[in-house]
């Protein structure tokens, strides 16, 4: 550990002499993230490095080699049992920079692998370390919230208190902003409690509860956000508890059926293991992922009833239950990085990502199409995972991932799925229909401009279904998977709701500075501060405010609108800004 040690402040002390930034950085990284961990690791074990135990090739090997090197020996030394927590956490912090990427996808995949073989034996799972990050090994699938991919590692150290500035991997800001892993005294207590219905009883521990609102937001007839009871088992039918349950991240949640707890059921043995970094919120764990103390004997408190197959842990740093999250989010207004504010979001990204559509998929399947008299004969012989492709589909097609493509096939695959089939128009309709139900159902934007999009896109692709589907159809082969776009425009915040129309306006414009009465008026230096973002989203289905050439283009008829008090939708612009205005087009808007 020692040699180590010196061998890294070694490195990090020749990328200092360097003048690149890309070394620079590489440097400050080195030392917060390996340097720092491995020193008090030495300290702990009072151990004393020796000023010549640097390994004697170092000084033959590039920079690059010898942080390959130094990888593999720290990945090395945490296979061994008993390393302390704080090795891993360096080793991670090694293999982020060893496997930064290098250019060439074979040498990237073959370093993993060589990084993986020396785990082997070394147990996959979460290892919650001391007033540290969460050391997880061996996780092969990382999730955003929309259910995208994140590149991950043998071993990776996660952010848990909240200010790594490299969200969600840990830079070691928790070393110096005073993060506690300790529990709160004051946290909701270990109780479980039991709500009997006509069927179904209900189980809940409001102490590992993680504050997520599935069950409130999804099912509010049984679960009751704020009051008492929270749950009334009779309010909703069996199938509907049983899948709120089911889908209750925190592991809180569970029920019984004649005085048995069917955990088997609560528990998808069957899921992957994944760890999914939800937005502004904590790690959402589900496929039954090991989680240990600081080492892999120690173990990790759980309360009455928590499930092991899915839960929750915090991200935020502010948990009164940590490891767990208790909801202390949503109070600290924990924020992950967010877009600029004039980035339009795909379809995907709008309505929730693959995790959205996935639920709509399902409600549509498990729910509506059983009961149906016109669509259920033709999805009585589905697959299991039928749901999964279609929620796919949607996700590629809106923009998203390659899910589809890389999953289950091309364009051909989906077309070969439709032929002979002979749909009827009742059928297209009622499909699409049912759908639109379920997107509702799903919880998926209910925004005009959302729905327009979405429908359009389930007309347009269910006719071409349709048309497929006859006997004498010849669907033109090797067509690519279409990507839906914006109808008319139709973006977030591109109009002002009518029931937001007695809200004081959320947005004023900033300190604009207006010409003196003889200065010159220029589009970029006078009139394009002038529009706020609300107004350029407004308008966007016709033309751009703050592009000049839409601008001047259209000038005539803002002004116009500007004179007369239409424009903006939420309120007539200051006088004085009218005139500025107008003296740019009397001008002949020069830019």
């Amino acid at each position: 550990m020692a040699e180590l040690l010196h061998a890294c402040t070694a490195l990090a002390e020749e990328w200092e002499q360097s003048p690149s930034e890309t070394d620079t950085g590489s440097a400050q990284r080195l030392r917060a993230r390996v340097v720092r961990p491995l020193t008090a690791a030495l300290a702990a074990n009072a151990e004393q490095p020796e000023a010549d135990a640097s390994p004697s090739a170092s000084s033959a090997l590039s920079p690059d080699e010898q942080l390959w090197e130094l990888t593999k020996s720290a990945t090395a030394l945490s296979a061994l049992a008993g390393t302390p927590g704080r090795v891993l956490e360096a080793a991670a912090g090694l293999q982020s920079l060893a496997l930064a990427g290098t250019g060439d996808a074979a040498a990237d995949a073959a370093r993993q692998t060589e990084l993986a073989e020396l785990l082997t034996g070394v147990p996959s799972g979460i290892r919650v370390s001391s007033d540290g990050p969460y050391l997880v090994v061996g996780a092969e699938e990382l999730h955003t919230h929309l259910g995208e991919d994140v590149p991950t590692r043998p071993l990776a150290a996660l952010c848990r208190c909240g200010e790594s500035a490299d969200k969600p991997w840990c830079d070691g800001t928790h070393a110096t902003n005073g993060f506690n892993g300790a529990k709160d005294p004051k946290r909701v207590p270990d109780r479980r409690d039991s709500y009997q219905g006509q069927q179904v009883t209900v189980l809940d521990n409001r102490g590992i509860c993680a504050h997520s609102g599935f069950c409130t937001d999804r099912l509010n007839t049984v679960f009751h956000a704020g009051s008492e009871p929270f749950v009334t088992p009779s309010g909703g039918r069996t199938d509907q508890i049983v899948s709120a349950v089911r889908d209750c991240p925190s592991g809180a949640l569970s029920f019984a059926v004649d005085g048995r707890e069917a955990r088997e059921q609560v528990d998808q043995d069957t899921r992957e293991p994944v760890i999914t970094v939800s937005k502004d919120g904590p790690y959402r764990i589900t496929g039954a992922i090991p989680l240990h103390g600081d080492t892999l004997e120690e173990e990790v408190e759980r309360v009455a009833g928590a499930s092991r197959e899915h839960y929750s842990l915090c991200r935020c740093g502010h948990s009164q239950n940590k490891p767990f999250c208790s909801g202390m989010h949503w109070y600290v207004n924990f924020n992950d990085p967010q877009p600029e504010p004039d980035t339009v979001p795909s379809l995907f990204a709008w309505c929730g990502g693959y995790p959205a559509l996935l639920r709509m998929t399902r409600l549509f399947y498990e729910k509506f199409v059983p009961e149906d008299p016109l669509l259920s004969p033709l999805f009585a012989r589905m697959s299991p995972d039928h749901p999964e492709r279609v929620a796919a589909w949607l996700s590629q097609v809106f923009e998203g991932p390659e899910f589809y493509s890389k999953r289950y096939g091309d364009y051909n695959r989906m077309i070969s799925q439709h032929l002979s089939k002979n749909l009827t128009e009742q059928q297209r309709a009622r499909w699409v229909a049912l759908m639109a139900q379920s997107a509702q159902d799903a919880g998926l934007p209910a925004d005009a401009e959302f729905r327009a999009a979405f429908v359009a896109y389930l007309e347009w692709g269910s006719r071409i279904a349709a048309e497929n589907s006859q006997p004498t159809a010849m669907p033109v082969p090797n067509m690519p998977i279409p990507h839906w776009w914006w109808v008319c425009h139709a973006t977030p915040g591109a109009r002002v709701s009518a029931l937001a129309a007695n809200q004081e306006a959320e947005e004023q414009p900033a300190a604009v500075a207006l010409p003196g009465p003889d200065e010159p008026v220029g589009y970029n230096a006078h009139i394009k501060d002038l529009f706020r973002p609300k107004d350029r989203n407004s308008m966007r289905f016709a033309f751009d405010l703050w592009s000049y050439p839409d601008a001047s283009q259209y000038a005539d008829a803002i002004l116009e609108r500007l004179g007369n008090g239409t424009m903006p939708c939420d309120g007539a612009w200051p006088a004085e800004q009218v005139e500025v205005f107008r003296r740019w087009v009397e001008a002949g808007t020069p830019e």
